[in-house]
Parts: C-alpha cells; structure tokens; sequence
C-alpha cells in the first residue's frame, strides 16, 4: 500500500488508546474525541461525539479540557476518541500504566465493553498480569517473537506465565535445591 493508502486504512479502521492519554489540552474533551473525524475531513455529528462521551460515562464532561479530568476520566476520553469513527481493531498501549488499580480496572472493564458492543477487536499490550486477565488470549512476547498464549487467562496464570520465561523466551529451569545434582 502506498503511504496514503496506509495512512487512510489507520484513520478510517484503527483506533489507538495510549498510556499517556495524547489528549490535546487545548481542546475538550468533546472537541478531542471529535479529532479522529475531523482530521480523516468529515464533519462529526454533536450526537455522536455526545453518545461517545455517554458511552464512557462522561457525558456531563464534554466542555471540560484534559486539566480539569481525572487520569481515568482522560482515558476515558481518549477511549472514545478511539472508537469515533467505529474502528475494526484498537490497539492499547498499557492504557493502565497511569491509573489506580480501582481506575485502571473501572477503564478495562469499560474499553472491553465498549469495544464489544462497537465490534472491534482490542489488541494490548501490557506487562500487568491483572490487565492482561480481562483478555480472552493472552499472547507471550520474548525477543519479538510468540512464545507462549493463554486462553481465558486469570491473573495468577498470567503472572506464573510471566516470571516462568525468560529472556530468551525459554521456560526458566528452577534453580537447583540443596540434594539436587549440579552439572558443575
């Protein structure tokens, strides 16, 4: 594809959730969930951007800039903006990073709601084994490349995952016990 080619599929079919929020603080939050639109030059309907922001619970919010919101209330923002223009797949790039762990749970739950309801796929990427549970697969990374997956993972099962590879992307051996055999 040619660079504007790809530059139309990203605007028109991938919506992107940040860690740092990429809210202009210039703008409102109405204003900011509308941008997507705006910069692929349509003209987006007060309604839509109305029922985006009802959607995560900020409808009351909608002239408020990104100063004035909570950490969870920008996500919040900028999980509608990502799903404005009714996107095939968002990706999330530790959207939790910032937040509490209430916060960061309220905004899991939510971008997998709404999402579904959208229907788009969320892919995440994250290093928090909790964040990772609200997935229905979890895929393992190691020196870029697919290592291992979990489906319908639990929080517990994430985090043994985790700490069991590693670097190389290899099940870790457990270190030898006191009546252990050493090679050495």
């Amino acid at each position: 594809m040619s660079e504007r080619a790809l530059a139309r599929l990203r605007r028109e079919r991938v919506g992107f959730v940040f860690q740092s929020f990429n809210l202009l603080p210039e703008l409102s939050a109405a204003d900011n969930v509308a941008l997507p639109l705006r910069l692929s030059g349509k003209h987006p309907r007060r309604a839509a951007v109305t029922q985006a922001l009802d959607d995560v619970g900020l409808a009351g919010k909608r002239r408020a800039r990104p100063g004035q919101l909570s950490g969870g209330q920008q996500q919040r923002v900028a999980i509608a903006r990502a799903l404005i223009g009714a996107p095939s797949i968002v990706f999330a790039d530790e959207p939790t990073g910032a937040l509490d762990s209430t916060t960061a749970a309220d905004v899991l739950t939510l971008l997998a709601a709404a999402a579904r309801s959208a229907g788009a796929t969320v892919v995440m990427v994250t290093h928090d084994p909790i964040a990772a549970a609200y997935a229905d697969r979890v895929v393992f990374l190691a020196d870029g490349r697919i290592v291992d997956e979990l489906r319908s993972p639990d929080p517990a099962a994430v985090a043994t995952r985790m700490t069991s590879l590693t670097a190389r992307g290899r099940a870790a051996q457990p270190a030898p016990g006191p009546n252990s055999a050493s090679p050495w």
